[in-house]
């Protein structure tokens, strides 16, 4: 595939994870190195195609939910990765068409397709930064984020299959934290993570191939998955596999096993 006329930003000579969840996801966009990492992720975890289709099928409903059931406007999404239809904001403007969503991402690929991402109803609005989790000082302070977002209204903060690329080392409990600061009583955060806790020797393989590719990655227990919800009230069921949080019917009907898609996914809310 072409480099969508972005020679010198997007790194082609090591895997990177948008590019990879793209293909997991049946998508287009990632080049030989990501097909070769995702082929050996595959081998030792055949399930990960399940474990990508289940997790985005929980963000649909969450935000299906948090546009409908808790009158959410405004989201913030982190870790965007590669445009995949139907993505955040038209789910949430499909429940309230004035809806406003500001992604984020890492990767230039993923700028190179915001347009994709800006498509916004007439009534609602969409930006998109591009910036590391890592920095959340900088998305915070972003001018795009001020120009789209109501800082003294609720947000809803979406940090899905992220934070398992956010080491221990990089603080990840502080960054949820400073990103939830500021944010009104009546946000939520949603969340969900890759776990070892029904398999943990093939997690220690998919960890090890990551890290190899020069992929930061650490997988997490419910524990300590849980500690990202600290100080806020979970919504029920709390935290969950994501295909048993709040499932529809497509959901409820899948057959998938809680070891195939290895995830725990919440949902809460700031008091």
């Amino acid at each position: 595939m072409s480099d969508h006329g972005a020679p010198g930003q997007i790194d082609t000579s090591r895997p990177h994870p948008a590019r990879m969840y793209d293909y997991y996801l049946g998508g287009k966009d990632h080049y030989e190195v990501d097909l070769q990492a995702a082929a050996h992720v595959l081998e030792v975890y055949p399930g990960i195609k399940t474990c990508a289709r289940t997790n985005r099928s929980f963000m649909h409903r969450a935000t299906r939910w948090l546009a409908a059931e808790a009158g959410i406007r405004q989201f913030l999404d982190i870790g965007t990765g590669i445009p995949t239809e139907p993505n955040l904001h038209q789910v949430a403007q499909q429940v309230a068409p004035d809806a406003r969503i500001v992604y984020t991402d890492n990767d230039p690929i993923v700028l190179t397709h915001a347009q994709a991402l800006l498509r916004s109803t007439p009534q609602g609005r969409t930006a998109y930064i591009q910036a590391d989790v890592r920095e959340p000082g900088r998305i915070m302070s972003a001018p795009e984020l001020g120009d789209t977002l109501d800082l003294s209204q609720p947000i809803a903060l979406s940090l899905n299959a992220l934070l398992h690329f956010v080491p221990d080392e990089f603080k990840p409990y502080e960054i949820v934290q400073r990103m939830l600061e500021p944010l009104a009583p009546g946000s939520y955060l949603v969340l969900s993570h890759c776990t070892p806790d029904f398999d943990p020797a093939t997690w220690e393989k998919v960890v090890e191939i990551y890290r190899q590719g020069g992929i930061p990655a650490q997988v997490r227990s419910r524990k300590e998955v849980e500690e990202f919800f600290t100080g806020l009230e979970l919504v029920e069921p709390g935290v969950e596999v994501p295909h048993r949080w709040k499932p529809d019917a497509e959901a409820a009907a899948a057959t998938v096993t809680d070891a195939e898609v290895s995830f725990w996914a919440g949902v809460a809310r700031k008091p």
